[in-house]
């Protein structure tokens, strides 16, 4: 007799029936994102503001999965690229490839990590703070890459990381909660 239970993973929580209506959750996710983006705090010794994002990017992709996750990402990406202002302080060419672009590109490989996370594994608050752990170390590896670019590798770590950590940490367990729980109410 095996003392181990086998539990069924989690799909995401959102399971379109048709490709229109799979797009219309993948806009409404980018637009989610680019009001997350609004919600920020700046810091005046940074050129990255805290915002909202990386809560927006979890909740995204828990409930989308990885591939609708990412694809929500990619558009909020593109309308940026193409001059909306759904970035924190403005939008277009310039801003995406300034000091914050590799954070917003980060967003993708995060959104990956979650939502393969939720497609894969039975849902659980812990399960989806790790996932979050792992993609928000996907965004801070890109982040400080681009980052350090401009300023160098030591100001990267100061002025892109140490700041962020806690506020961070704190967005991911409030949204690996409120991910868990949705995903219990669900059940």
């Amino acid at each position: 007799m095996s003392l181990l239970v086998t539990v069924a993973p989690a799909r995401p929580l959102v399971r379109p029936r048709s490709r229109e209506a799979a797009w219309a959750w993948v806009v409404l996710g980018s637009l989610g994102l680019a009001l997350a983006a609004r919600v920020r705090l700046p810091l005046p010794f940074t050129p990255v503001p805290v915002t909202a994002q990386t809560f927006a990017v979890l909740l995204l992709a828990a409930a989308l999965g990885a591939r609708r996750g990412v694809q929500a990402v990619l558009l909020y990406l593109v309308w940026g690229a193409l001059g909306a202002p759904v970035f924190s302080q403005g939008g277009g060419w310039a801003y995406l490839l300034g000091p914050t672009g590799g954070y917003l590109l980060g967003m993708v490989g995060m959104a990956a990590v979650v939502g393969a996370v939720a497609e894969r594994t039975p849902p659980s608050s812990w399960r989806f703070w790790a996932a979050f752990v792992l993609g928000e170390a996907v965004l801070y590896a890109l982040g400080l890459a681009w980052l350090s670019r401009f300023v160098g590798w030591p100001q990267a770590v100061a002025l892109g990381l140490t700041p962020f950590v806690i506020p961070d940490g704190l967005k991911g367990l409030a949204a690996a909660a409120l991910a868990a729980w949705a995903y219990g109410r669900r059940a």
